[in-house]
């Protein structure tokens, strides 16, 4: 039988500049990749000449999804229609139809329908503080835990099909120390870690201080080339400088690696650190 993975986000763009390495290994080892994505990333910062041929933002970074989907080998891409929530402190919070204003089980209801509906061995999402503090990431985050924990669950939206429990359930989490690198690496290349990003609205300092377990480590040196290309996609976010620079400078020392929490099966003490999101489970 076929394994699946599905990757549960919050954005185009997350699921290539996250773990797209991961997405394009498994497709390369004949696994199925699926991708769920909360909404069409219309809070995004985005320069007039990429807008050219679009109505508007939504449009054009579905677009680029779909576009770096093929580079990487997804078998299909769904997403919940949820508007993008920004950063903190934008008014994009304020939208009724911000992903961050529907209740979790709301949204948790919708990943359901798909996990029912695929039935996939791994989910993949976030790690609790969506890899850096976005809204979107942390609320997407917990409606995974939540839909993971009750997708086998008849009582818990009925409508939405026939109850499945997945094998496991993995956190993407960033490698600390590449983290503490770009710290103390940065301000030499004259960029402040404290305001990273296209808005400079991250603050890698402060990612760096916290700590989750990584679990799984996986070498996506054969994938390499399938994220850079589907990254690049991704032009309006800054995809094309994924590789170049301080940071791409920084990823290339520390060797091409995703790295990734198991939340599900639970983790016993004297748990050795693993190569493959299938092993043990």
């Amino acid at each position: 039988m076929t394994k699946k993975i599905l990757a549960v986000l919050a954005h185009p763009d997350d699921e290539s500049f996250g773990l797209g390495g991961t997405l394009a290994l498994y497709t390369q080892r004949g696994v199925e990749t699926y991708y769920i994505c909360a909404t069409r990333g219309e809070a995004g910062t985005v320069d007039a000449e990429h807008l050219k041929g679009f109505k508007d933002t939504a449009e054009m970074r579905t677009d680029e999804l779909m576009r770096a989907a093929k580079h990487l080998g997804l078998k299909d891409v769904f997403f919940l229609d949820y508007r993008d929530s920004g950063m903190p402190g934008m008014e994009d919070n304020n939208h009724p139809d911000a992903q961050i204003n529907h209740p979790i089980e709301e949204v948790a209801g919708r990943v359901v329908k798909y996990i029912r509906e695929i039935k996939p061995d791994v989910v993949l999402t976030f790690d609790p503080i969506g890899g850096y503090k976005h809204p979107d990431h942390i609320h997407i985050h917990k409606a995974t835990v939540f839909a993971f924990a009750n997708a086998d669950n008849a009582s818990f939206y009925p409508e939405a099909g026939e109850p499945f429990k997945p094998q496991a359930l993995y956190f993407q989490v960033f490698p600390k120390g590449l983290l503490k690198a770009a710290v103390r690496l940065m301000p030499l290349f004259g960029k402040d870690p404290t305001k990273f990003g296209r808005n400079g609205d991250i603050n890698i300092k402060e990612l760096a201080g916290v700590t989750f377990p990584i679990h799984v480590r996986l070498n996506i040196r054969a994938a390499v080339d399938a994220k850079r290309k589907a990254s690049e996609c991704h032009a309006s976010q800054g995809g094309m400088q994924m590789r170049r620079g301080v940071m791409g400078f920084i990823t290339r020392f520390f060797g091409e690696r995703e790295d990734y929490m198991r939340a599900y099966p639970p983790v016993e003490d004297g748990f050795k650190r693993r190569q493959d999101l299938f092993d043990g489970i």
